[in-house]
């Protein structure tokens, strides 16, 4: 099985993650297809990994990935809030990347693409929860047009709303095609060919959304915070800029109590060449904190 993601700021990442034991323990709290956990457990060989996805199906992938690597390797398949929240394990370095994979975008069928027409759905736990048909289908006009402002970052959203209940009128609306086609109706000729699709933020707002992306990262900072042992590190590599501000504030406010220090003072974002080989990593950014001092 050949992996379809192509992870972001590897060197950067096993560099300011390296452990600080041979022994040491990484928690990658959004595996993915594996690709940051099979760079560290090669480079490292004595080091273990716990391999953190919600998605059932990138949990199996990201385990065949890593199964050469035998019992150095745990998968669990739950939420990294979740996993963080229960567990009882002192984690020498975790790792969050907050990027979507890209075979969500082109595999796996649940409408994270306005590309393909596919069902409008876009959780990442497809066992629970709420679908993004179920927002565009039950929210009003002011939540609707609210969410895609918040979330979005849309200056049209008030707009596109409206379009979106008027044609609801007509029927549910359940696919990404149905969805991106009353978006590209709702918005001036001038905005359809500008840098990106003008369904791009929408849809992103109601993957944000559905996934309780945002409010899963503000509850996961100080739940790992308070995990980790001395001279333990978080690094989190964040793809837009609601995720990376969360981030940011988060730290300071850490290292602004004491007892933690960030070692990124300005993010670390990918080099030219990496984006040229790789345009999906043009807008990460990666911030890591350490923790000074034993926990209480």
């Amino acid at each position: 099985m050949e992996p379809v993601h192509r992870s972001v700021l590897v060197d950067e990442v096993l560099r300011l993650l390296e452990p600080s034991e041979p022994e040491s323990v990484l928690v990658d709290a959004t595996l993915g297809e594996g690709g940051h956990s099979a760079c560290f457990l090669q480079r490292y060989p004595s080091l273990r990994v716990i391999g953190v996805d919600a998605d059932a199906t990138m949990a199996a992938r990201g385990a065949a990935r890593l199964a050469e690597f035998g019992d150095r390797v745990e998968i669990v398949n739950t939420w990294f809030d979740d996993y963080f929240r229960e567990t009882h394990v002192r984690p020498d370095r975790v790792l969050l990347d907050l990027g979507i994979s890209m075979y969500h975008f082109s595999f796996s069928g649940r409408g994270f693409s306005f590309r393909a027409d596919e069902p409008l759905d876009m959780r990442l736990d497809t066992g629970r929860g709420t679908s993004a048909t179920d927002l565009v289908n039950t929210l009003d006009g002011h939540e609707l047009a609210d969410l895609i402002y918040r979330y979005g970052e849309e200056r049209l959203s008030r707009r596109i709303a409206s379009r979106i209940v008027d044609a609801r009128t007509d029927g549910p609306v359940t696919t990404t095609k149905e969805l991106a086609d009353i978006i590209w109706q709702a918005v001036p000729p001038s905005y359809r060919h500008g840098r990106i699709h003008p369904a791009t933020r929408t849809f992103q707002a109601l993957r944000i959304a559905v996934n309780s992306e945002l409010e899963r990262v503000e509850r996961t900072i100080p739940l790992v915070l308070e995990r980790l042992g001395p001279r333990g590190r978080l690094g989190i590599i964040a793809f837009h800029s609601l995720e990376d501000r969360i981030v940011k504030h988060r730290f300071r406010d850490a290292a602004d109590r004491g007892g933690y220090e960030v070692l990124t003072r300005k993010p670390l974002v990918p080099a030219e060449a990496e984006v040229r080989e790789n345009p999906a990593a043009r807008s990460a950014k990666f911030r890591v904190i350490e923790r000074r001092t034993e926990a209480a």
